[in-house]
């Protein structure tokens, strides 16, 4: 069926009169609806939401990895933040706008969803190791016990934790090392980074010649690549239960990603790091 337009030539000045109209009327749509010229420009660049993901530093490699994975194949942005469990969860109550928290220990998970902002009390979707980490050209014995690192104690001049007071693997450290007599022997030495990343990156520079740090970031490339590390035995630690929150104003694309890091694909990927899955 012919159109209107068919029958009249582009230059034709009715025509013309009619398409001046039209876009007229277009543009006071826009303003009506707080749209600003040119507004046509505008919706052609519209960009998807930027999903806000908090996670804690443990994270850092693995959880990169699959949510590159996850924009490939999804039109989405996902802005990443990584830091200490405890920071976070203090952040988010402030008012930190995130549509997902990742904590490394649920019970700041569970500060946060108890002050209801969360849709529920989350989900575990990971349980954390501890490992011993060296520099590479370290003489340091390996052992799960850390049996090696009490004998050549004398070697240690700095031995790097996460802080206790807000990171989740930093206090795991501080169990370990007051179950085998070494806390009062280790205050002295200790280089507390302020998450669980950073006192892993005092390893990887020689910044300290020995380290109790989490296994999922010693398994990665760049750390492997430069240390050498031992995972450390379970029953030294309370387990790293990790939980995940949905925040209440997570939009529906944060929500699909929220399922999509409970799934079977997303938990492969974390067995690769060194997290095991509930």
């Amino acid at each position: 069926m012919q159109s209107l337009h068919d029958f009249m030539p582009d230059f034709c000045p009715v025509k013309r009169r009619l398409l001046s109209c039209t876009a007229a009327a277009a543009a006071r749509g826009a303003v009506a609806v707080g749209w600003s010229a040119p507004w046509l420009g505008a919706l052609a660049q519209a960009k998807p939401r930027v999903i806000r993901i908090a996670a804690a530093s443990d994270l850092k490699f693995a959880l990169a990895r699959v949510v590159a994975l996850y924009q490939q194949q999804n039109d989405v942005k996902i802005e990443l933040n990584f830091g200490s469990s405890g920071n976070f969860a203090r952040q988010i109550l402030q008012g930190l706008p995130v549509d997902i928290f990742m904590s490394a220990d649920e019970d700041w998970a569970f500060k946060v969803a108890d002050a209801g902002l969360s849709t529920d009390r989350g989900s575990v979707y990971a349980l954390g190791r501890l490992a011993l980490l060296v520099p590479s050209a370290s003489a340091l014995p390996l052992d799960g016990q850390l049996v090696g690192l009490r004998a050549h104690w004398g070697a240690v001049r700095k031995l790097a934790i996460a802080n206790p007071e807000h990171a989740p693997y930093g206090r795991a450290a501080q169990q370990v090392l007051q179950k085998l007599g070494l806390w009062d022997l280790a205050k002295t030495k200790l280089a507390l980074g302020e998450n669980i990343a950073q006192a892993t990156q005092f390893v990887t520079s020689g910044a300290a010649q020995a380290g109790v740090c989490a296994l999922s970031l010693a398994v990665a490339p760049p750390v492997a690549a430069l240390t050498r590390h031992v995972a450390i035995a379970e029953n030294l630690h309370a387990p790293l239960q990790q939980r995940m929150l949905l925040l209440r104003a997570a939009s529906p694309a944060a929500q699909q990603l929220y399922l999509y890091l409970q799934s079977s694909a997303v938990k492969s990927q974390w067995l690769q790091y060194g997290l095991m899955t509930a």
